[in-house]
């Protein structure tokens, strides 16, 4: 059972340890709320592996010691935040990076970018640009490679295994490579066909940073699109009268013509079930945030450079905020306040992340295809049991049966 556990978490501590050791933290609590080191040299790495996981020992640190909580990664003090109202708090003044890609780039061995707000918000703008140009030159190509969409690249497998770590790092190369080969040959030329890495290119960014920006753009979107759209069908299949009112909107919307990118933007019930798919699977549990300057949540003063947890998973579950948050519901976002705070933790609107943007998409396209034709049936019995890791998976293969509608 323990080694199930250390293999649970291993890929969560690795992001988490990778930003820490990027990024020296201080050993300073600043009387913030939290556990103290179980252990001199790991800290609490002890408590987060006979959790399970990272997100469900941040489930029961804030249940304990509230919504700004601290705890010790080794001998170096981690803050994280678990409610709306501090991430908004933190977040606002901080948005300078995107705490998913922190993460990422972290675990990639990527050195953050340094870079002014300004130039940050820049590139933040180039990027959603890119998304959205290679959606609509490329429309028509996901409507055959939705079923193409890998398992995921990041399938939580990684430790401290010499011959596991050596696999990875030759992956990691190979898809570099792969990467480069890319922009070099499209570099200076002109295309029929627009893909995001132009978009970079276009973008007068160095040969460094769209590399880097290509790979996790790749890795994430991969990833997020994947999990996204099990999800989706999974939860589909627990509520015959959400299969109904999407339908009715997919009819009323398409009628008997084509699927277009014009046409996708008018389901907005449908993104109302991608928004509660994104919350009830807590997608993404956890994202990092490195405290650049010391600063205030509260009346807590969080110090330069400590490691800030987004404890997601928290605050997608929480009651004071969701209404009876463990159900399926997504006629909760119709409630345009509800749409507003989910849209201040990054999950729609102005500071969604591309990659969100990328795989919402997708998964509209998977989901009309689906819905249009079929009724999702649940397997009798099935229990999805969730393991959290970067991107919230299914412990075991999930399985649906199919109908015809017609």
């Amino acid at each position: 059972m323990l080694d199930f556990a250390i293999f649970a978490v291993t890929f969560l501590l690795a992001l988490v340890a990778a930003v820490l050791y990027l990024y020296p933290a201080s050993r300073q609590a600043a009387g913030i709320p939290g556990i103290a080191p179980t252990e001199e040299k790991d800290g609490n790495l002890p408590d987060i592996v006979s959790s399970g996981s990272l997100h469900e020992f941040l489930v029961d640190l804030h249940d304990r010691y509230g919504p700004v909580a601290s705890f010790w990664f080794g001998r170096r003090l981690v803050v994280s935040l678990g409610t709306a109202d501090v991430l908004k708090q933190h977040f606002n003044p901080n948005k300078t990076s995107d705490p998913f890609e922190t993460m990422l780039k972290s675990l990639l061995g990527y050195q953050s970018d340094g870079g002014s707000v300004s130039e940050s918000h820049v590139r933040r703008e180039l990027y959603g640009n890119a998304v959205t140009a290679a959606l609509q030159r490329n429309f028509p190509l996901l409507l055959k490679v939705w079923s193409e969409i890998g398992k995921g690249f990041l399938d939580g497998s990684l430790d401290k295994n010499a011959t596991r770590k050596k696999q990875y790092q030759d992956a990691l190369m190979q898809l570099e490579s792969t990467l480069k080969k890319i922009i070099k040959e499209r570099k200076g030329r002109n295309f029929s066909q627009h893909i995001f890495i132009d978009s970079l290119i276009q973008g007068n960014l160095n040969e460094q940073q769209i590399l880097e920006d290509s790979m996790i753009f790749s890795l994430a979107g991969c990833i997020i699109t994947a999990k996204l759209c099990t999800w989706a069908i999974c939860f589909l299949t627990t509520s015959e009268d959400v299969q109904k009112k999407l339908h009715k909107e997919i009819d009323e919307v398409f009628g008997k013509g084509p699927i277009t990118s014009e046409k996708i933007e008018q389901l907005r019930y449908c993104r109302h079930v991608l928004c509660e798919t994104v919350r009830t699977a807590k997608l993404t549990p956890v994202s990092a945030r490195l405290q650049d300057l010391e600063g205030k949540v509260g009346p807590f003063v969080i110090p330069k450079e400590t490691l800030v947890l987004y404890a997601l998973g928290v605050v997608l579950q929480d009651p004071s905020t969701w209404p009876s948050p463990h159900k399926f519901d997504p006629d909760r976002f119709a409630d345009e306040s509800v749409m507003k705070v989910f849209s201040s933790l990054g999950f729609s609107g102005t500071w969604e992340c591309p990659e969100l943007r990328f795989a919402y998409m997708v998964t509209t396209v998977l989901v009309t295809v689906l819905v249009r034709r079929l009724r999702l049936l649940a397997v009798e019995g099935q229990l999805f049991e969730m393991k959290y890791e970067l991107v919230t998976s299914s412990r075991e293969e999930a399985w649906v049966t199919v109908s015809k509608r017609y």
